[in-house]
């Protein structure tokens, strides 16, 4: 049988969304990959409980890959939202940036 984690309760843990030191029992984890029941060698964000609500649970695809891969250096708001329309709709050929 499972022990139960008795040290949960006293790390406190920093949430991904806000920015506020909760206790870590009382945040939820949360996998970049996807699959929080593989473990070995990951670090996992947290959120507090409010910010967890309001994050959208449905599935995402690539959507980790495509914002990985288009991060690369310090990029501007901007060059990194064109960088991303034009990586989610490539058939469409480049988008004019300065409409939106």
């Amino acid at each position: 049988m499972w022990r139960s984690r008795s040290n949960r309760g006293k790390q406190t843990v920093s949430c991904t969304a806000c920015g506020d030191a909760v206790p870590r029992s009382e945040a939820r984890e949360y996998d970049k990959e996807g699959n929080r029941w593989e473990r070995h060698d990951k670090e996992f964000e947290h959120f507090c409980k409010d910010c967890f609500r309001e994050l959208c649970h449905q599935p995402r695809g690539d959507l980790e890959a495509v914002l990985t891969g288009i991060e690369a250096g310090n990029l501007s708001q901007s060059e990194f939202l064109a960088r991303y329309l034009d990586s989610v709709d490539p058939e469409d050929g480049p988008v004019d940036h300065r409409e939106s």
